[in-house]
């Protein structure tokens, strides 16, 4: 089952951003169940923290980090238009064989 977890009391801006971020990677992945998006406030700005399964991680990140650059790109741009600044960190779930 997918999560999307967030703070209460988040602008609806911030909400859209965590969905878009969830939604992209979803869309990127082969196990989309196992796309986990968290956020959290730090300073002045928001992390989204994204987590995949162990095999998909290459493909949330692309060649060259060019997928992760990307979605670094339109939270950039979306930070411009909501004046809130957004980090991405892609993180690798831990493997269930441990």
């Amino acid at each position: 089952m997918s999560q999307t977890q967030q703070r209460v009391g988040e602008s609806d801006g911030v909400t859209s951003m965590i969905e878009l971020i969830a939604d992209i990677a979803r869309a990127l992945v082969d196990l989309p169940e196992s796309v986990t998006v968290e956020s959290f406030e730090e300073d002045d700005s928001t992390v989204i923290r994204l987590r995949v399964a162990p095999t998909d991680i290459g493909k949330v990140i692309g060649k060259q980090g060019r997928t992760a650059r990307s979605m670094r790109t339109i939270l950039s741009a979306a930070s411009m238009k909501l004046k809130h600044r957004f980090s991405l960190d892609i993180v690798e779930e831990q493997s269930q064989h441990s």
